[in-house]
């Protein structure tokens, strides 16, 4: 039997991001124009957007997909996710993704939605579940290498491209994932610092 991490010491971390997408949305287009992740914006010193750009939407179907997305994720690592670490990962996976288009996808100007961040925080979880010895890890870091991998060389769907809108920003799921393992690394690396002192 399927038992879903319901607390809210685990639940509270994503209701929070959604909550946050939601009321971006209820305020579009202006939250669009004030928070998603604009090259030039960034340039002229709007660094709030690197983190900001994650939370808004290009419509209404972008943001049912990210809160599907962010569903998904709960019930498959929930139990990992305590509210102040689940917050922490998250933002760094934000800044992870921003800073790596910036730096390595110049020609991308624009970009909206959860969905860099989430291939993040599956990475992370993903490496949580390695850690804990279940080999249910490995299959999905493999699956996500092999999906990251898929889209950098042949592209994103275009029927998701349709229908959000826009153009899907394969390099954020890449940038996303990276840093999810990396963030992963850095912790365990901390915590068998510690332990050893």
């Amino acid at each position: 039997m399927i038992s879903l991490p319901f607390s809210l010491k685990y639940s509270a971390g994503p209701l929070f991001v959604a909550l946050c997408s939601l009321i971006a949305f209820f305020f579009e287009p202006l939250s669009g124009n004030y928070l998603a992740y604009d090259r030039y914006a960034i340039q002229g010193l709007e660094t709030w957007r690197i983190v900001s750009g994650n939370i808004v939407h290009t419509n209404g179907y972008h943001l049912l997909l990210n809160i599907a997305g962010l569903v998904l994720l709960w019930a498959l690592h929930g139990e990992h996710y305590r509210i102040g670490l689940y917050l922490k990962v998250f933002v760094w996976c934000c800044l992870g993704t921003s800073i790596g288009l910036y730096f390595f996808s110049p020609n991308l100007i624009w970009y909206a939605g959860l969905s860099g961040a989430l291939h993040g925080i599956f990475a992370w979880g993903a490496c949580v579940d390695i850690k804990e010895k279940m080999a249910s890890g490995w299959l999905l870091l493999a699956g996500l290498a092999v999906k990251v991998g898929y889209e950098q060389f042949d592209g994103s769907s275009e029927q998701v491209a349709n229908l959000i809108d826009a153009k899907v920003a394969v390099d954020a799921h890449l940038f996303g994932a990276l840093t999810g393992v990396v963030i992963f690394l850095l912790m365990f690396a901390s915590t068998r610092q510690k332990k050893q002192a």
